[in-house]
């Protein structure tokens, strides 16, 4: 009796589902990268897969909802058109096997006659979120199929039947945990569970999305969910990079990272991962590992609570940010300022990403513009308002960097470069710049010598 008891429970600790992998859109974005994805996963270990859109389709889509928004509903069927074209021909190549081919065309006919009733239904919301939701229920379908046919055990597992959002748009993860871990339990048992990134419902039941890059966050927030080992992110990209690869020559992937840091890049400008990635899986300790999808044996980046080194590890830049400067001479002193004008922001849900101050004016940097005028209108009440758009925030991240002693260095290099703000000290972990965007690319390399290389510019 006590045999066999020992015999089950390591029978339940081996099936444990111990990995979660996520795929973005380039990795299944063509019949060669979804191989090489089945390729990769094909590994003996119990798996969730999460799965984003193929590459192109949520541009599409979005572009789709436009149309309808604005009732040219005659280029919406067009363009649905030539998409259901483009799947058609993609199911024609993958899929080989006649049942399967069957099954799948029946599936992704239904996803386009859904687009078309859309396309002729009143524009909502709700309508919006439910066309950009098709990309990943025909990624994940088309995929699951594919592995069916090549004898995979696979099983699809619906994202929006476990995972939602509260009234705050934070994940539920209450619900999530109790309706993953219900389906596991009560689907056949696979070696390979897939989902789709990016989607849920939220709080009233609806379908609504994680906004852009969310597939990643869907793979963290299932990770802490199962108490998985590990979260895996493959992209086009070995890793976090210590420059930007498009502007920089010579750049070279980092390979551990704290999640502070990681956070830090993520929000500045590193676009390999969304920001709020880390955040479901920091507090209780699971890794997030990020691999190239085409160089599956490089290392990547392991991002952990594990401090590795001090001083500058990587440099980042974010664009399309507007510098707001607030002067008044009723400033100095004057209780309650500060309040009145973060109040502002508040109230047009604007977030606020560097601020400088003096005794009369407040220098401050945001990334969205859609409620500008009215912030501006509401602000000159009491104030000068000056408007910059056009600048960049250059990051230089890494443990401890304000303390670090060759920190301070780094400024003699920027002599050339028109320094709007700097912000140091707001975080051990983070210096940020204000530049002119026309100016980023040189700043870049000239911080890169100087950091990676330890030569003048």
């Amino acid at each position: 009796m006590a045999l066999r008891h020992v015999t089950f429970i390591f029978a339940r600790l081996k099936s444990k589902i111990m990995l979660v992998l996520k795929f973005g859109g380039t990795s299944v974005g063509s019949i060669e990268n979804m191989t090489n994805v089945k390729n990769i996963i094909n590994d003996g270990q119990r798996k969730v897969v999460v799965l984003s859109a193929m590459s192109g389709t949520t541009n599409a889509l979005v572009t789709i909802s436009e149309c309808i928004k604005f009732k040219e509903i005659e280029n919406a069927l067009e363009l649905i058109s030539d998409l259901h074209t483009t799947y058609n021909l993609t199911v024609s190549r993958l899929i080989h096997h006649l049942d399967v081919k069957t099954e799948v065309d029946a599936y992704v006919s239904s996803i386009f006659d859904t687009l078309k009733a859309a396309a002729n239904a009143n524009f909502s919301t709700l309508i919006a979120n439910k066309i950009i939701a098709q990309g990943e229920l025909l990624s994940t379908f088309i995929f699951s199929r594919f592995l069916k046919q090549e004898g995979l055990n696979a099983c699809l597992l619906p994202a929006l039947d476990f995972m939602r959002i509260d009234k705050f748009n934070e994940p539920d993860n209450f619900y999530i945990r109790q309706n993953f871990n219900r389906m596991i339990k009560e689907l056949p048992e696979a070696d390979i569970y897939i989902t789709q990134g990016f989607i849920c419902l939220d709080a009233d039941g609806q379908i609504a999305n994680l906004q852009r890059g969310g597939s990643d966050y869907t793979a963290t927030i299932i990770g802490a969910a199962l108490k998985a080992k590990e979260v895996q992110i493959w992209t086009d990209i070995d890793g976090f990079h210590n420059n930007d690869p498009r502007f920089v020559p010579e750049t070279h992937a980092i390979s551990n990272l704290s999640f502070d840091e990681a956070a830090e890049l993520a929000y500045f400008g590193a676009k390999i991962l969304h920001p709020q990635t880390v955040t479901p899986v920091r507090d209780v300790d699971i890794p997030v590992r990020l691999k190239n999808t085409m160089s599956p044996s490089s290392y990547g980046t392991l991002i952990t609570n594990a401090i590795h080194g001090e001083g500058i590890k990587a440099i980042a830049a974010k664009d399309g940010i507007t510098a707001i400067k607030i002067k008044s001479a009723r400033m100095l002193l004057a209780h309650g300022f500060l309040k009145k004008v973060f109040e502002i922001f508040e109230k047009y849900e604007t977030s606020i990403d560097m601020i400088t101050t003096s005794e009369i004016a407040i220098s401050l940097t945001i990334d969205d513009t859609k409620h500008l005028s009215d912030i501006v209108a509401e602000l000159e009440k009491f104030a000068m308002v000056e408007v910059d758009k056009f600048r960049t925030i250059v990051c230089l991240v890494g443990h401890h960097i304000v303390y670090h002693p060759d920190t301070p260095k780094l400024f003699q290099i920027l002599q050339d470069v028109n320094v709007r703000m700097i912000s140091y000290g707001g975080s051990n972990n983070n210096i940020s710049l204000l530049i002119n965007t026309s100016d980023k690319v040189e700043t870049l390399r000239k911080l890169n010598r100087y950091v990676f290389d330890l030569v003048p510019p």
